[in-house]
């Protein structure tokens, strides 16, 4: 679906009632550098990245979560450490 609207005098810009009722009443706007574009929130983030998530996490704790944020950190940083210094080698050479 494409629409044109125009904003009131205030800036506003109002939805058909079919947009509102499927994507809701709140949305981030985001800017590009050659357009603007709308992302509706959901009523209950938390929610919609549970069920998005689906049972993907259910057996694991928040303790567990949070050691395997920090390894995964933790490798990707070496990582890192470890691509900047061969660029710092190549330059050097």
């Amino acid at each position: 679906m494409s629409i044109s609207v125009e904003t009131d005098p205030h800036g506003r810009i109002y939805l058909p009632s079919e947009l509102r009722q499927k994507y809701g009443e709140k949305f981030h706007l985001v800017e590009y550098e050659d357009r603007l574009e709308l992302i509706p929130i959901e009523e209950d983030p938390l929610q919609a990245v549970r069920e998005a998530a689906g049972d993907a996490f259910e057996e694991t704790s928040i303790e567990e979560l949070k050691k395997e944020a920090l390894e995964q950190a933790q490798q990707e940083a070496e990582e890192d450490l470890e691509q900047a210094k061969r660029e710092a080698e190549d330059v050097g050479e």
